[in-house]
């Protein structure tokens, strides 16, 4: 008897009473990684349902920027600058909700995933680099379409009466200081420990809401408009009360997003 294998298994009887040999079962395996674009997707989604499932995160990118919006739209006290005082409300508070999540939020989740040696794993798995850093633009993307749509719904309530030019005209900014932030937060979380990304990510948060142009015009322009901060804050203004795409603020932004995203890619450490 042959020790090579069973090649084929005995069957059923043939038209002639002879035996008609059944194919071999293959249990060779065939594993392999999902596609590019799937294992991109489901890191997003993951990234996505942990950062809505933290409190603290849903703290930053949800709670407060409603109780920034509903204050700055129903008080008078604070000059928000000349045009209707819910658009302007809107679209500063939608600035402050990019930079928290594509800023504050990104930063400090990557600096402890860095410190916790989960980049380093991720970077060896199937996912891969590239697949890691898409899947986290991913679900920044995600939780900025969620801030927006919850953001404009308090807005209505407040009086607001959305705009469908306005809506596109926010688009760019939106997607280029979404761009410009989180190319900043892997910066900033690549280079220096998770303990200092933690504070350093909140100290900017701070500055650039009291100053930064975000919600109220900058007293001085000449410095904010060159910030990634003030040219969102002053391209969501210009869409959502004036209907008219900024140019040269998304040209900043554009800029910021290059410089930060060359720098990360020199400079960011994976462990």
């Amino acid at each position: 008897m042959s020790g090579a294998g069973v090649a084929a298994s005995p069957g059923r009887s043939g038209p002639a009473g002879g035996s008609v040999p059944r194919p071999a079962l293959d249990l060779t395996p065939r594993g392999g990684a999902a596609p590019f674009l799937r294992r991109t997707l489901r890191q997003a989604g993951l990234e996505a349902r942990v950062a809505l499932r933290n409190g603290e995160q849903l703290l930053l990118t949800l709670v407060l920027p409603v109780i920034v919006l509903v204050a700055a739209a129903r008080t008078t006290s604070v000059d928000l600058g000349e045009g209707d005082r819910t658009s302007l409300a809107l679209a500063g508070v939608l600035a402050v909700a990019v930079v928290s999540t594509s800023f504050t939020g990104q930063a400090i989740a990557t600096g402890f995933d860095r410190r916790n040696g989960v980049l380093r794993l991720l970077a060896t798995s199937p996912l891969g680099r590239g697949g890691l850093l898409a899947g986290k633009a991913g679900a920044v993307a995600v939780l900025v379409a969620v801030q927006v749509l919850v953001l404009c719904a308090v807005a209505v309530a407040c009086g607001w009466r959305p705009d469908a030019l306005g809506m596109l005209a926010a688009l760019p900014a939106l997607v280029l200081g979404c761009a410009a932030f989180t190319a900043l937060a892997l910066l900033l979380a690549g280079t220096v420990r998770a303990e200092a990304t933690l504070a350093a990510a909140n100290f900017v948060w701070v500055l650039l809401l009291a100053g930064g142009g975000l919600v109220l015009p900058s007293p001085v322009p000449a410095l904010t408009s060159a910030l990634p901060s003030g040219a969102l804050g002053t391209a969501l203004r210009s869409a959502l009360t004036e209907h008219v795409v900024a140019v040269g603020p998304l040209l900043v932004l554009l800029a910021w997003a290059a410089a930060a995203a060359a720098a990360s890619a020199r400079w960011f450490s994976w462990e």
